[in-house]
């Protein structure tokens, strides 16, 4: 019997999972009981899915290297942030050059 709340992340499923169905899977598959397949097969989801949960689950508790979900999202936007407060600091540098030169004797400025 398939989920009804289609899964987040995978192909051949387009939504969000509770959290609770996809641990519980996960620990199923990771007993060992059934091949992985199976276990795809007994939960309604694709094995692809199954797959990328369990590699997921690996890196969140620290199994295998890598950078959850959650860490990726906090960088992409610790990267978006920089790169705004980059293209602020430029703006600001160019206009404070700007004013100086105006500002300078002699440097075509018309004041005396």
């Amino acid at each position: 019997m398939a989920p009804e709340a289609p899964l987040e992340g995978c192909a051949p499923c387009p939504g969000p999972i509770p959290r609770e169905f996809r641990d519980d899977v996960v620990a199923v598959a990771r007993r060992g009981d059934a091949p992985i397949k199976q276990v795809a097969a007994d939960f309604g989801i694709a094995e692809s899915c199954l797959r990328n949960w369990l590699r997921d689950a690996d890196v969140a508790d620290g199994n295998r290297p890598g950078v959850t979900r959650t860490e990726s999202a906090e960088l992409r936007e610790a990267h978006r942030r920089i790169r705004l407060l980059e293209q602020e600091n430029e703006v600001l540098r160019r206009a404070a050059a700007y004013l100086s030169q105006a500002h300078l004797p002699g440097k075509g400025s018309t004041r005396s």
